[in-house]
């Protein structure tokens, strides 16, 4: 390891920080060196130079801390890895960087490398969606304070890259990563980046500034010079100790303004700007700043509607200053007044509140300023979340199409959602896709960051569960205009054929009063459901036409007569038999009853424990339904005289067989560990099991399992669910 190469970093590391911290630093760049190893920048310079680079800019310029520090170091290590390991081998280097230099490290390092992995498309409109992808990456505040250093310390060393790789990287730079510096509070870097990103945009719009500003020094310095000489005066009987810079406008800016107010370099009025700083204690800040403001427009006019106060009510990022223009010699003159303090903060951001001199530079002080950091890129991240029309959510998810082009939803959106987001019929033609290059169904959940592409079918139409699919109001809305048009559609097919057939079957019946006699028969609400019916070939005419005739023929009403007949007298059976048992109120299951024939229903499969109800059937006796069985209401609505309560005798005994659902992740052993607990731990028998490979790293399966009753099937759940890699599990029946 070449220490000596890197001793300008090593000496600011001694300057600022404890000999741990040192130590952990040069263990840092020895680690990286060891992985790094041959590789080189586009120069032929090692690779480690840019991180040491990085890390001067984290130190000096943004004002981190050790762990800032050291993660910046290992960065190109993480990111190399994350790109081109196994993942077997790259979990096994972070779990290394974790043990030796800690999960904060490890943390910075990983955030950086998901940023790294982006593909950033050059598009103006997408500007505000990549900015928020980049910022929503960094759950760390230093994340984005490493990248911000990061971008800059290859923007100052653009030069060495391709030419290719300019336009993409002073592109990002402009309109991606000076708009969060901006948004930090961090003006130098941001006013760097543009002004390196328009030299590279814009080489002869830049070089034209350039040699303005350099005509024009001579004579600026000489009416500052003049501007100067009443105030200074002035401040100085007043006995304020002070200290004055004058600050040409960015390259950018002005570019930026001779752009906006289509005028030449001459017309931009404010080139410059002069910064009255002054040294004073925190209480006398107020005062002195106004007092210097009265003493400048005393001798100058000030333009009112060029006034800021930032000293009274600071900029939510920490900024703090009065701004005022006033008018010398024919001239805009633009004066700042601030504090040493409000400087500080002007220049480094939001860190110069907390390691401005003399104030503690403890973990505690640090973790107030990244608290107040955490906060700015919270309003980063979801200030458009306000404006975004669909369900409430807890924030926003950004998405690739495999182009990558970026798409931003809100949390918990599928992938059908993302269909209906890029176009109506991808979305109303989708019967599934691929999320990251795996096979996923249409009700996969997306994820930030993920590459999303959609499958399609021609003969693929919306169905009415889609609308428990998705989360969008547009994918909703979508949907369920396109049911009520094939309702529409279904309605007046159904209704044609079945005009249609009547006219041929020459049957004494109008349409509307066969239709309302269907709709009664089948157990639906309306007509239209019965035309719907017709039209999607669940209804067959031969079926219809013997319902229709034996209807008009009385038949139907006698058949429906001799039914209720025999479900009355099937009652009053089971009444007498409860009365010579002692007069109990419903059918005691598994008594012995000779007298009374009754099944356990297959739809709901109901077993010892559950609430239960009899339902009296024509021709096989009493069928014992569970009171939440899908067929339940349908009975007890359509025919009440045919239910009759019932319920479990104590001391029955019994084996059922009940059926879970279980979603768990796919990992090795998964199905040998649901097993054990099933047949060992519970000591039940399985009576069959199956499981299959489903969406995002998951199996599927059912296992059906003989138990004794319903409190057996509770515990068998609730122990399921324990198991690690158990995702959901619940009874089918």
């Amino acid at each position: 390891m070449d220490y000596a190469r890197y001793e300008s970093l090593r000496a600011l590391v001694r300057a600022n920080f404890s000999e741990t911290t040192q130590r952990l630093v040069d263990e840092a760049l020895a680690y990286a060196s060891e992985r790094l190893g041959g590789l080189v920048r586009y120069d032929g310079s090692p690779m480690l130079d840019h991180a040491a680079g990085v890390a001067r800019i984290v130190i000096e310029e943004v004002g981190l801390g050790r762990n800032s520090t050291v993660a910046t170091l290992l960065h190109d290590v993480v990111r190399l890895a994350h790109k081109e390991l196994p993942g077997e081998a790259f979990v096994a280097l972070m779990a290394d960087i974790r043990a030796r230099f800690g999960d904060q490290v490890a943390g910075i390092c990983m955030g950086m490398a998901n940023i790294s992995a982006l593909k950033l498309k050059v598009a103006k409109e997408q500007a505000d969606n990549f900015r928020d992808l980049i910022v929503s990456y960094s759950e760390d505040p230093r994340v984005i304070l490493v990248k911000l250093a990061d971008r800059l310390e290859v923007m100052r060393s653009l030069a060495i890259f391709p030419r290719e790789k300019w336009r993409k990287k002073s592109w990002e730079s402009m309109n991606l990563y000076a708009q969060i510096a901006h948004k930090l509070g961090l003006y130098e870097i941001k006013s760097e980046l543009e002004d390196i990103a328009l030299k590279y945009l814009e080489p002869k719009d830049y070089e034209h500034i350039v040699a303005k500003l350099e005509e024009s020094a001579a004579e600026r310095k000489a009416f500052i010079a003049r501007f100067l000489v009443p105030v200074e005066e002035r401040l100085r009987s007043l006995g304020m100790r002070y200290h004055i810079k004058s600050r040409t406008k960015s390259i950018f800016s002005i570019w930026t303004k001779m752009r906006k107010q289509r005028v030449p370099f001459e017309g931009v009025y404010d080139i410059f700007a002069l910064r009255i700083i002054i040294d004073c204690p925190r209480e006398e800040e107020k005062r002195q700043c106004w007092t210097a403001y009265s003493v400048v427009t005393d001798f100058y006019t000030p333009n009112p509607n060029r006034m800021r106060d930032w000293v009274s009510i600071p900029k939510s990022n920490g900024y703090e200053s009065l701004h005022t223009t006033v008018s010398a010699e024919g001239r805009w003159v633009e004066v700042q007044i601030r504090t040493e303090r409000m400087d500080a903060v002007a220049e480094r951001g939001i860190a110069a509140h907390w390691r401005y001199k003399g104030v503690n530079q403890g973990a505690q002080t640090s973790e107030m300023w990244l608290s107040r950091l955490r906060e700015l890129m919270e309003d980063t991240t979801h200030a458009l979340a306000q404006r975004f029309d669909a369900k409430p959510a807890s924030g926003e998810i950004f998405v690739f199409t495999p182009n990558g082009d970026l798409r931003k939803l809100p949390e918990g959106a599928t992938l059908l959602d993302f269909a209906f987001d890029i176009h109506t019929n991808l979305g109303a033609t989708c019967s599934g896709g691929r999320i990251n290059n795996r096979s996923a169904s249409i009700r996969d959940k997306l994820s930030n960051g993920d590459i999303v592409e959609i499958q399609t079918q021609k003969n693929q139409t919306p169905k009415a569960d889609w609308l428990g699919v998705v989360v969008t109001s547009k994918a909703r809305n979508k949907i369920k205009s396109f049911l009520r048009e094939e309702q529409a559609k279904h309605a007046r097919m159904g209704r044609e054929e079945l005009e249609r057939k009547l006219k041929n079957w020459k049957l004494a019946i109008t349409i509307d009063e066969a239709v309302a006699y269907l709709a009664k028969y089948y157990k639906v609400r309306l007509g239209t459901e019965v035309y719907a019916l017709i039209a999607t070939q669940k209804l067959d005419f031969m079926t219809i036409k013997e319902v229709l005739t034996r209807h008009l023929s009385g038949e139907a009403e006698e058949e429906r007569r001799a039914a209720a007949a025999e479900a009355e007298r099937l009652k009053n059976e089971q009444r007498a038999v409860r009365e010579t048992r002692g007069g109990t109120d419903a059918l005691v299951i598994d008594d012995d009853i000779s007298k009374i024939h009754y099944k356990l229903a297959r739809c709901c499969n109901p077993i010892k424990g559950d609430d239960v109800f009899g339902f009296v059937t024509i021709s096989s006796g009493i069928t014992i339904h569970r009171t939440d069985c899908p067929n339940a209401r349908r009975m007890k609505e359509n025919y009440p005289y045919r239910v009759i309560e019932a319920r479990w005798r104590k001391g029955a005994e019994g084996a059922f067989r009940v059926t879970l659902r279980i979603v768990a992740a796919d990992t090795t052993g998964m199905a040998n560990h649901i097993t054990e607990v099933i047949s060992r731990e519970l000591r039940l028998n399985i009576r069959s099991i199956n499981f299959e490979t489903a969406a995002g790293g998951c199996i599927a399966g059912s296992v059906a399992v003989e138990v004794p009753g319903a409190a057996t099937v509770d515990a068998l759940v609730h122990s399921i669910s324990r198991i690690k890699g158990v995702q959901r599990v619940y009874r089918v029946n």
